[in-house]
């Protein structure tokens, strides 16, 4: 009985396996083909509903900005677990 049980077991998961990923495939081809346009973020649009296309603002961060500020992030921990200690 339990080598049945594990023969329809397995033959059940391979077969939901398989439905899942054909489905899956339908589902992305739809949505990539026949969508109106992709969702946008509610940040892109103003209160009248309508797409914002000269207020946004991006900021792009040059590699080793932050490293000043992190260096005197990581003293300022230092001097406090030494006041720490001392005490």
């Amino acid at each position: 009985m339990l080598a049945v049980s594990l023969v329809f077991g397995s033959f059940l998961t391979v077969l939901f396996f398989i439905v899942g990923l054909i489905v899956g495939w339908v589902i992305r081809e739809y949505m990539m083909n026949y969508r109106e346009f992709p969702k946008m973020h509610p940040e892109f649009f103003d209160n009248e509903g309508n797409i914002i296309s000269d207020e946004i603002v991006s900021l792009k961060v040059e590699p080793g900005f932050y490293d000043e500020f992190l260096e005197e992030y990581n003293e300022s921990l230092e001097d406090d677990e030494d006041e720490d200690k001392k005490e």
